[in-house]
């Protein structure tokens, strides 16, 4: 008899790279959190939470230095916000007037609108919170961008989608990507006693930006050319039809669900209309991925660390809306009267929930400490007599 073979150990497991998927799912929950109230606490908390997690579990790949332009693109928003407060007014009533700017005279036809006049501080109190929630949605969007790679996003996407998730992945690698291209051409700037700041900077540096994204575009569409994007298996017609009236009536469903669910007296039929349009587009998407005749090399495992972080984000969302049906004054404080803002243990005891994937989620690669090592380990390795490395 031949001897037993000896059991195989599983290698250890080492650092990877999260499920793309979790981190969207867990940053669309602090953003849907965001929705739900004007409380300035709780969306400066939330706004802590995503960058904080981005801290902690951000790579050192070219697409992770987007949130600081993220960060930066929130408050230019929550600017511009205040500046069209002051300029045109707000239709807020307030008593409590700042100061009063010359009024430009309107025709008769534009009456409702106002350019200048006097500026309250129960108008510029609302459109701090309208900008600062908005803001905060940005910044979750961001922290998405900077943890989960858009290439491996297109990966997990179902079969059905591919051909749309292709232009999706494409719009949301520009951020990123141009994020980069402008350190980087800055940084050449730099390097040639140059400066990198002012508008002349700034306008210099556009155009080799739009043309390395052009050509990122190019390669990526003859990368796809390559590997045979676009065929599809065949399969009948009625499979077709089906599939097609699945997705459409699914998501149409989804749409009216979600259209009573913000309406006062729908939540009663909201629910049952949402479960079905989700199955009718499960069943869409299912059938739709016959289709396709891709194959996957090693795709991302789902496994506890990704269950926690987009159960972490789905908590968020769910509590936080709880709460601000129980409490809406707590998450919507009034401005007229002017209130100070008190933030609600509960909220922020929900809010600190989003923390949970910088504990739980493994810490991702280093790209270039893995380029280091291997450039040492060459330079080190010993070479035999008469012959060089």
């Amino acid at each position: 008899m031949p001897p037993p073979r000896p059991a195989r150990r599983r290698p250890a497991a080492g650092p990877r790279q999260l499920h793309p998927g979790a981190w969207w799912l867990w940053a669309l929950g602090l953003g849907a959190a965001a929705t739900r109230t004007t409380n300035p606490l709780v969306l400066l908390l939330l706004a802590a939470v995503a960058g904080y997690v981005v801290a902690a579990r951000r790579g050192d790949a070219p697409w992770s230095r987007s949130y600081g332009a993220f960060l930066r693109l929130g408050l230019l928003v929550l600017g511009i916000r205040l500046l069209f407060a002051v300029l045109l007014g707000s239709p807020i009533p307030g008593t409590h007037a700042l100061f009063t700017l010359p009024e430009v005279p309107l025709p008769a036809w534009a009456q409702g609108v106002r350019i200048g006049g006097r500026v309250t501080a129960e108008g510029l109190l609302a459109a701090l919170y309208d900008g600062l929630r908005l803001a905060t949605l940005l910044v979750c969007v961001g922290a998405a961008n900077a943890l989960a790679s858009p290439a491996r996003l297109l990966r997990t996407l179902p079969g059905a989608l591919y051909e749309a998730g292709v232009a999706v992945v494409v719009a949301m690698t520009f951020a990123p990507n141009l994020v980069a291209d402008v350190q980087r051409l800055r940084a050449a700037r730099r390097l040639r006693g140059r400066t990198d700041r002012g508008v002349a900077a700034v306008l210099s540096v556009g155009l080799p930006v739009l043309e390395g994204a052009l050509e990122r575009s190019v390669a990526l569409a003859a990368a796809m050319d390559t590997r045979g994007f676009g065929r599809t298996a065949e399969v009948p017609r009625r499979i077709a039809v089906l599939t097609a009236t699945l997705t459409l009536a699914g998501l149409l469903g989804i749409c009216l669900a979600a259209y009573g669910l913000l309406t006062a007296g729908g939540a009663g039929w909201a629910v049952p209309v949402l479960l079905v349009g989700l199955a009718a587009a499960f069943a869409g998407l299912l059938l739709g991925g016959r289709r396709s005749v891709r194959t996957r090399h090693r795709p991302d495992p789902w496994a506890l660390p990704e269950w926690l972080t987009a159960g972490s984000g789905v908590a968020v969302a769910a509590s936080t809306t709880w709460l601000a049906a129980l409490d809406p004054l707590a998450f919507a404080p009034t401005v007229v009267p002017p209130t100070a803002p008190v933030l609600p243990v509960a909220a922020a005891v929900a809010v600190l929930l989003g923390l949970l994937p910088a504990f739980v989620t493994p810490v991702p690669p280093s790209t270039t400490g893995a380029a280091t090592a291997l450039a040492s380990a060459a330079r080190t390795a010993p070479t035999e007599p008469g012959r060089t490395s």
